[in-house]
């Protein structure tokens, strides 16, 4: 009887592994089929468990600088909301929406007040 050898990736393939769907278990094309079929036999704590775990497999994880000034703000802010009553999920969904209101400013080209102060 012979034992069954283990599957090595190939690091090189067209179609690389991703770590984090490999770790989880959770292939990105097949979220919606899976979703569907077990969704059944999920009771409510597991499905909010479940959809958690798809909606942050369409995050990516971005590392960068910024300076202590802008973080420091920006947790102020944070925490401010947050003791204000607004409903804030956590700092990166503060996060994302800052960059999504930046990125859209800067669509506006010339009028764009980044793209000024970029220039500046």
């Amino acid at each position: 009887m012979t034992v069954p050898r283990k599957v090595t990736p190939d690091f090189f393939d067209e179609n690389p592994i991703d770590p984090v769907e490999d770790a989880t278990g959770y292939a990105k094309s097949n979220q919606n089929t899976e979703s569907k079929q077990s969704s059944a036999a999920l009771t409510d704590s597991s499905k909010k468990a479940k959809k958690e775990t798809i909606v942050s497999a369409v995050k990516k994880k971005a590392g960068f600088y910024l300076s202590a000034e802008i973080l420091d703000r920006f947790t102020l802010k944070f925490y401010e909301l947050k003791l204000g009553g607004v409903a804030i999920e956590n700092k990166s969904a503060l996060l994302e929406l800052a960059l999504s209101f930046a990125l859209d400013d800067m669509d506006k080209g010339a009028e764009s007040r980044v793209l000024q102060k970029i220039g500046s």
